[in-house]
C-alpha cells in the first residue's frame, strides 16, 4: 500500500506538511505562535463545532498548486481543508486584522464589561482577543441585551449576559451525555442558552460545559466569588475514578482546594490521554475538594500565555516565537534605527550648564 501523500501549506511565510483533510487552523496550530488564528466556537474534541464566532478568518492567496487563484472572500479557517500548494495569509494581511477587529466588535456589542467581578478573569478567551484584537471604545449607541436570571441546577450558574453564542455547552450535552435538557432558543437578537421548561441540568458529565465556555457564562457554584484564578495554585492530580479518567487540575489556596477542573492543553482545550479527550464527571469536580482525595503529580505546566502563569515558574513554557519566520527571517525590529536619524545621542549631557530643555535638542 502506498503512503498517504501530504499536503504542503504556506500560513504567513511558513511552509508546512499536512495530512489530506487536516482545516487551516489544525494546520497552523501545528506551526503555533501568532500564526494560529484565534478560535471562539471551534473546540477539537466536539465534532460539527467552529464556524460560527467568526474570529478565525483568514485570507486564502492561493487556493492550491492546480488553482493558483486566491479565495475571493475571507474563509473559517475552522471549516476549511488545506489543499496542497495553499497559500494562507493571517497576521500578515491586514484584511483579516481589520475583520477580525470587527468581529470582537460585535462580539463585544452586548457582553457586559463586569470582568472585575466575573469568575472567568484571567482565564477568558474573549479577554484575550479583545486585548489583541479589540478597540478601545465601541460605536454601539443602544441599551446592552439583558435576560432574567435562571437556575439551570445545583452545580452551574449560567450568566446569559455574558453569552456569544458558540454553541460548545449544546455539543458537550449532546456527544458527552445521553439527553440534554438546554439548548439555543428563539431567534437573532433575542436568542438564549436556556433549558427546556426550566429543568435542572443534572448528568454527570454537566460540569464540563464549564471547561468549554470562553466566557463566563458558564460558572463554578462551587468556586463562585472565592477567589481569583492569579492568587491560585494550579497543581496536576488524579485519582482512580470508574466515571472518567480522572486526570484533572486542582488550584489551592494555600491547602485548600478551591476548585477542580480537566487538564487543558495551550490552546485551552482539554487534553488528550490514551487517544481519548480528558473530560470529567461532577463527582471529581464538585464533590472531591480534599487533598486527601487526590494523588499528587505535581504543579501543572503552564504553556498558555496568562496571567495564571505570574508567579508559578516551575516547568513554565515559553510560547514559541514564530515573527521572525513569519519575515521572512528578520527580527521584529523597528523600521528604521533612530539612533541613525536623531540627534538626541549625539548631544552630551553631562557637559550642559544646565538641566537639558527642548531647545538642547534642536
Amino acid at each position: 500500500m502506498s503512503e498517504q501523500k501530504l499536503f504542503k501549506v504556506t500560513i504567513d511565510n511558513i511552509t508546512i506538511e499536512v495530512e489530506p483533510g487536516t482545516t487551516i487552523l489544525q494546520a497552523a496550530r501545528k506551526i503555533g505562535g501568532e500564526v494560529a488564528p484565534p478560535a471562539m466556537c471551534y473546540y477539537t474534541h466536539l465534532k460539527d463545532s467552529g464556524g460560527k464566532c467568526r474570529t478565525c478568518l483568514v485570507e486564502v492567496a492561493q487556493s492550491s498548486a492546480a488553482d493558483p487563484r486566491p479565495m475571493p472572500k475571507l474563509v473559517a479557517s475552522c471549516r476549511t481543508a488545506v489543499m496542497d500548494g495553499m497559500v494562507v495569509k493571517n497576521i500578515t494581511s491586514q484584511r483579516v486584522l481589520d475583520a477580525r477587529a470587527g468581529v470582537v466588535e460585535f462580539l463585544l456589542i452586548n457582553h457586559p464589561l463586569d470582568c472585575p467581578i466575573c469568575d472567568q478573569a484571567g482565564e477568558c478567551h474573549l479577554q484575550d482577543l479583545s486585548y489583541v484584537h479589540g478597540k478601545a471604545g465601541t460605536r454601539y449607541e443602544f441599551e446592552r441585551r439583558t435576560f432574567e436570571k435562571e437556575d439551570i441546577g445545583p452545580y452551574i450558574q449560567l450568566h446569559m449576559t455574558r453569552c456569544i453564542l458558540c454553541y460548545r455547552c449544546t455539543y458537550v450535552a449532546d456527544q458527552l451525555t445521553d439527553y440534554r435538557v438546554h439548548g439555543v432558543l428563539d431567534r437573532g437578537d433575542h436568542a438564549e442558552i436556556s433549558t427546556y421548561i426550566s429543568k435542572a441540568i443534572d448528568n454527570d458529565f454537566s460540569g464540563n460545559m464549564i471547561d468549554v465556555c470562553p466566557v463566563g457564562a458558564l460558572t463554578d457554584k462551587t468556586f463562585r466569588f472565592k477567589n481569583r484564578v492569579w492568587f491560585t495554585k494550579p497543581v496536576d492530580a488524579h485519582r482512580d475514578c470508574d466515571t472518567c479518567c480522572g486526570k484533572v487540575t486542582l488550584w489551592f489556596r494555600g491547602d485548600d482546594v478551591l476548585r477542580v477542573t480537566a487538564r487543558k492543553d495551550e490552546w485551552g482545550e482539554v487534553q488528550t490521554f490514551d487517544g481519548k479527550p480528558g473530560w470529567i464527571c461532577n463527582e471529581c469536580r464538585f464533590h472531591k475538594k480534599k487533598k486527601s482525595d487526590w494523588i499528587i503529580e505535581g504543579p501543572t505546566r503552564i504553556s498558555r500565555h496568562s496571567v495564571i502563569s505570574q508567579g508559578h515558574y516551575v516547568g513554565l513554557k515559553i510560547p514559541k516565537e514564530t515573527l521572525p519566520d513569519v519575515m521572512d527571517g528578520r527580527p521584529p525590529k523597528l523600521l528604521m534605527d533612530i539612533h541613525d536619524v536623531s540627534d538626541v545621542n549625539k548631544v552630551d549631557l553631562s557637559a550642559l550648564p544646565g538641566p537639558a530643555t527642548s531647545d538642547t535638542f534642536q
